[in-house]
């Protein structure tokens, strides 16, 4: 997965959960323009902060070898 489809589905997720960016970066203690970036594909994916929106969103994150 990519960046920007990454993005998306963090983006659709939230939508689906109707919150708002700003209500996702207060719960992900994390600032908005990052949230967007992240969204948007822009912004260097940290494992920590990939970890807390993911955890904002009830989302969980998982690790598979490639070509698997």
């Amino acid at each position: 997965m990519n960046a920007a489809d990454l993005g998306a589905a963090l983006r659709a997720r939230r939508r689906a959960l109707h919150l708002t960016q700003i209500e996702t970066a207060d719960l992900a203690d994390i600032s908005t323009r990052v949230l967007s970036d992240l969204e948007n594909g822009r912004e260097t994916v940290r494992l920590d902060i990939l970890t807390a929106v993911a955890s904002a969103l009830g989302m969980n994150l998982s690790l598979q070898v490639a070509g698997k």
